[in-house]
């Protein structure tokens, strides 16, 4: 991989809180979804049909927000090496100006898809979500 892989959310009606802006929550499900999509759009689909993720671990920090109508691209990638059946992942939210407005460090497990059980993370199972090293 040679960058961040990357999509865009929009605040919708459904999103927002009594603050006017999008609800912790709704962070929390789009760091689940850029992990989702990533996985979808570059594992080997013979991985993706033997193994499932389970988040075990999220840390989020909070720098800004979106109002309704507005959109962010996020911004996700592995940061590392996995450690027997974890691997860790980065997920950052730009605003339309560039600026980080929400970070996620969260971590995963990885099961088998068949008997739900720790799957170690092979290197050529991982190796597609790193980012190159310059």
């Amino acid at each position: 991989m040679s960058g961040p892989f990357q999509k865009t959310f929009t605040g919708g009606p459904e999103h927002i809180d009594v603050m006017g802006h999008v609800n912790n929550a709704v962070w929390v499900q789009w760091v689940q979804d850029m992990a989702t999509a990533h996985w979808e759009a570059v594992a080997d689909p013979a991985h993706a049909a033997e193994f499932i993720w389970l988040v075990i671990r999220h840390e989020i920090d909070y720098r800004g927000n979106i109002a309704q109508g507005e959109s962010v691209t996020g911004e996700t990638w592995i940061p590392g090496p996995a450690k027997g059946a974890q691997s860790g992942r980065r997920v950052d939210f730009r605003n339309a100006e560039g600026k980080i407005i929400v970070s996620a460090l969260t971590n995963w497990a990885m099961l088998h898809r068949e008997t739900q059980r720790l799957a170690r993370i092979r290197p050529e199972v991982i190796a597609p979500f790193l980012l190159e090293q310059e």
